[in-house]
C-alpha cells in the first residue's frame, strides 16, 4: 500500500555547515553533475518523530545545498517509510520553499505530516522504524544532485508511564508496594496498549533533593504492568523510568510522594 505524507511550506533559512546535524547524511551520491553539494540535512530538529494515537505530528525538514551558480527552486524532498521496498510516500515541488543563505547556498524546507488516524504515512505499527529522506536539487547552471537516502530519521510510537506507591502514609520499616504501567501508542487500534517484557527502573528522590537514584530494575508483565516492593525509610518520591527502544521513546512517570512516619 502506498503511504502518503504531506510536505508543506516553511520559510526558514539555516547556515551552511560541512556535516549533517540531526540526521545521518549518506556519503554516496545516487546521481549528479557538476560541483553542486548537499551540505546539511535536518529532520525534526534532529529528534525522532514521536506520534501518539490522536494528534497529527508535523516534522520540519530542511536541506541546505551549494553550487557556484546558486540553487534553483525546483527542489523536491520525499520521505520513504519502512516497507520492504521503501515505497515513496509523497512529495510536491510546489510546496517546497528554498531560501538563499548566500549567492551560492540555499536552504530548502518543508514539513512532513504524520497522522495516526490514517491517510498519511502512519497506517500501521510497522511505521515505527528508521525512515529515509530522498532529495533532488538543481543549480542555476543545470548541475544537479540526487540522493535516495540523504538522511535517516526515526519514527516512534509515543509512550506513557504511570506510578503509584502505597500505602500513604506508611510507618518506617514497613513495606511499600509500587505499581505502574508502561504503554505505547498502537496505530492500528488508535489506543495505548501495554508494552510487554521491557526493563524499567524504579527510582527514588528523597524529600528536599532534586536527584533520583535507581533502587532496582524490573520488567513489565504481559500487559505492561509493573509491581515491586521496597522498605519504607524516609519521605520522598518514587517513580518508574523507561530508557526507550528504537521504536518507542524514553519516558519517566511523575514522582509519587510517600510520607514515612
Amino acid at each position: 500500500m502506498r503511504k502518503i505524507a504531506r510536505l508543506a511550506l516553511l520559510g526558514t533559512s539555516i547556515a551552511m555547515v560541512a556535516t549533517a546535524a540531526g540526521a545521518t547524511v549518506a556519503q554516496a551520491e545516487d546521481g549528479g553533475s557538476g560541483n553542486i553539494t548537499i551540505d546539511k540535512v535536518v529532520v525534526n530538529g534532529g529528534k525522532p518523530v514521536v506520534v501518539g494515537t490522536t494528534n497529527t505530528v508535523y516534522a520540519k525538514v530542511s536541506v541546505t545545498a551549494s553550487d557556484d551558480s546558486g540553487i534553483k527552486e525546483n527542489t523536491y524532498i520525499s520521505a520513504y517509510g519502512p516497507t520492504p521496498n521503501y515505497d515513496q510516500i509523497w512529495y510536491d515541488d510546489g510546496e517546497i520553499t528554498c531560501a538563499k543563505v548566500s549567492d551560492t547556498t540555499s536552504t530548502c524546507t518543508g514539513t512532513l505530516t504524520f497522522d495516526p488516524q490514517g491517510g498519511s504515512a502512519i497506517n500501521g505499527n510497522n511505521a515505527a522504524a528508521t525512515w529515509r529522506l530522498s532529495t533532488l536539487l538543481s543549480a542555476n547552471d543545470f548541475d544537479y544532485i540526487h540522493r535516495d537516502a540523504a538522511a535517516n530519521f526515526k519514527v516512534q510510537r509515543a509512550s506513557k508511564l504511570t506510578v503509584n506507591a502505597s500505602p500513604e502514609p506508611v510507618k518506617k520499616g514497613k513495606t511499600i508496594t509500587v505499581t505502574g504501567k508502561l504503554s505505547r501508542a498502537n496505530w492500528e487500534t488508535h489506543k495505548y496498549a501495554g508494552y510487554t517484557g521491557q526493563s524499567v527502573k524504579l527510582q527514588f528522590r528523597k524529600k528536599g533533593s532534586s536527584t533520583y537514584t535507581t533502587v532496582k530494575t524490573i520488567k513489565t508483565n504481559s500487559t505492561g504492568n509493573l509491581s515491586t516492593t521496597v522498605t519504607a525509610s524516609t519521605d520522598g518520591y518514587f517513580r518508574y523510568s523507561f530508557a526507550g527502544t528504537a521504536t518507542t521513546p524514553a519516558v519517566s512517570a511523575t514522582g509519587d510522594y510517600v510520607d514515612v512516619q
